[in-house]
């Protein structure tokens, strides 16, 4: 393990085209909107950008098409000293989404298209092998399809690096997963949807994460939004406090943000609670300020929230 360092993401990437206005149309109605930006989205590559603005050494395996869009993407995670073991797609686009946003409410509802990264394989995740046995830790979810994250997990359990799964959206998925995850790291609402178990209390996230360890995952990291997050084990059940770092501007991201800061402490040696309080400080950041990748804070911002709490 001493030879190893920093951190492997599996995932995918989006465009997120954002707009804003009163409401969304009807069927056949065009409306005017009061706002419009595009951001770099998708799970994957949000957790990247958070841990390599955290101080992580990142690389980044995706798909992505030959388009504007991904090109873009070659630009932020070039941007981010993110290395991409991407495979560029000539037949399929890059992901996209749209996403509504109330301009009264800030409520959103979102259409989300994966483009060329519902395509990536197991044997797209053995050809990047050699960028998951290099690192200290691995992290995936399942927006890409479930083989190609299994494999992931996979390989880097059989090489020693310690994975982290992020069980999202919450999709069902076969109980022998759970073995190859040192942590499974789902929200709420995908904790009570995997276990059943409701976590409207502390008992009942603790309880949730019993379910979670019984099926075999190593240690189970909940986060609970305004109430932190419950890390649990066998030997120890802590729960990590949320940090109040301003006014919430918006919460997208916010997930990614703590998985991606956690993953980034962890590569650094630091123990799990501690890892744990450390993405607790990002996440907290992150809600601060509009977007998903965009949201995402500098290592010095995260350490002199941790120093001033």
């Amino acid at each position: 393990m001493a030879d190893k360092g920093g951190v492997a993401i599996l995932g995918i990437y989006n465009a997120d085209l954002a707009f804003r206005a009163a409401r969304l149309p009807v069927v056949g109605e065009t409306i005017a909107g009061s706002g419009f930006a595009v951001n770099s989205g998708g799970k994957g590559s949000n957790q990247a950008v958070a841990a390599a603005r955290a101080g992580a050494a990142v690389t980044f395996i995706s798909r992505i098409g030959t388009d504007a869009f991904g090109d873009t993407a070659m630009a932020t995670w070039e941007a981010e000293g993110i290395v991409p073991r991407v495979i560029r797609s000539p037949d399929d686009p890059t992901g996209a989404a749209f996403i509504f946003v109330s301009e009264t409410t800030g409520d959103n509802a979102i259409i989300v298209f994966s483009g060329a990264a519902a395509r990536l394989s197991a044997a797209d995740v053995d050809a990047a092998a050699p960028a998951i046995e290099a690192a200290r830790v691995f992290v995936t979810q399942l927006e890409q399809p479930l083989d190609a994250a299994i494999r992931g997990l996979q390989i880097a359990r059989a090489a020693g690096v310690t994975t982290i799964f992020n069980p999202a959206p919450a999709l069902p998925f076969d109980d022998e997963l759970y073995a190859l995850c040192d942590y499974i790291v789902p929200n709420e609402t995908e904790a009570a949807a995997l276990t059943g178990v409701s976590l409207e209390t502390e008992d009942g996230a603790r309880e949730a994460g019993d379910v979670l360890l019984a099926r075999g995952a190593g240690a189970a990291l909940i986060t609970l939004g305004e109430r932190g997050a419950l890390l649990h084990s066998a030997d120890r059940s802590v729960l990590i406090p949320a940090f109040k770092a301003g006014p919430v501007v918006e919460t997208t991201g916010a997930g990614d943000a703590f998985v991606g800061g956690f993953a980034a402490a962890l590569a650094g040696g630091a123990d799990p609670a501690e890892a744990a309080r450390f993405g607790s400080a990002v996440a907290g950041l992150s809600v601060t300020r509009a977007g998903a990748a965009p949201s995402m804070p500098r290592r010095a911002e995260v350490e002199a929230l941790l120093a001033a709490t």
